[in-house]
């Protein structure tokens, strides 16, 4: 198997729901559920990464309070070398409605100084080198992100394919955010992107003609992946042929972070050199169950196997 390191936002989450309508000033709403979790993009792909027993490097910060401590905690020996900033760590506030939507209320706290020189006290080029890294968190972590082409330099001169899912920007997609990822993507062997953020990066309305455009931009012999949630998900890789896999349908209970369980399970059946129709079938299966359950639950990696060889 080749190796795997995620790179990006790790921060504290707190999810609470279901909420609607929603709340008047002023006003106390009681609600069924409540969860205090690890959060962030990097997190969540890393926590299904655990979960599926595959073998992986972490590399993020943490603040400098209680949060931080219990963050290092949960990923033990992985989170050894995280550097520990003087800011709070970050916290998101996410409210689930019935309808699958949620809203998130995040405090700035430690992500924006997550630096290059974070990623290099964690990760070693050469134990990398010829795996995947999976880079997130584009819009949080303004350090490092002013420092992608030095990143991704260092990426090409080991070998390691670098798959890019940024997130949403939270000022939305406009042009400048829209040129930053397209710039970013051109560096990257594989893009990771839902579907609203693939039609809109490439301008078309077609997933597919927006998977293709956006392929023919990126590195030769790139992969392109779209997320489109209870329909599955679609990729195009490097002989420009369409794949799709269905998503099985389940009762949602909480879809915070189902995009980075995607990630995860996809980038571990590819590490293991599974073809591009195992990788979505695993991903779309192992994010499926992972919603769909509470306490979240990814099944482990004896399903995570199946999942790999299931066919819609």
């Amino acid at each position: 198997m080749r190796p795997l390191a995620v790179i990006g936002n790790v921060n504290v989450d707190l999810i609470v729901g279901p909420v609607a309508p929603w709340p008047k000033a002023g006003t106390e709403t009681v609600v069924d559920h409540d969860e205090l979790r690890v959060g962030g993009q990097a997190g969540n792909s890393a926590l299904a990464w655990e979960a599926l027993g595959v073998d992986f490097e972490i590399a993020a910060n943490v603040g400098d309070d209680q949060f931080g401590r219990w963050l290092r905690e949960a990923f033990g020996r992985r989170a050894d070398k995280w550097p520990v900033r003087p800011e709070g760590t970050t916290l998101s506030v996410g409210m689930t409605h019935p309808d699958g939507e949620r809203t998130f209320f995040t405090t700035r706290g430690h992500l924006p100084r997550f630096s290059l020189a974070d990623v290099f006290c964690v990760l070693d080029g050469k134990r990398l080198s010829g795996g995947y890294a999976l880079l997130c968190g584009s819009f949080l972590t303004y350090d490092l992100t002013a420092d992608y082409d030095a990143f991704f330099d260092w990426a090409d001169s080991h070998g390691i394919a670098v798959a890019l899912d940024t997130g949403w920007p939270i000022d939305g997609w406009t042009e400048a955010n829209c040129d930053a990822a397209r710039a970013w993507l051109s560096r990257c062997e594989l893009a990771l992107f839902n579907e609203v953020e693939t039609v809109t990066l490439a301008g078309l309305e077609s997933p597919l003609e927006a998977a293709q455009a956006i392929r023919s931009d990126m590195k030769q012999g790139a992969t392109v992946v779209v997320k489109r949630g209870p329909e599955g998900a679609i990729a195009t890789g490097p002989d420009g042929m369409l794949v799709e896999a269905a998503a099985p349908g389940v009762k949602v209970v909480d879809t915070i972070g189902a995009g980075d369980v995607f990630n995860a399970a996809f980038l571990a059946a590819l590490a293991q050199g599974q073809p591009l129709t195992a990788c979505l079938s695993a991903a779309t299966r192992v994010a499926s169950r992972a919603i769909s359950t509470l306490p979240r639950n990814y099944g482990g990696p004896m399903h995570f196997e199946e999942a790999m060889h299931e066919r819609a």
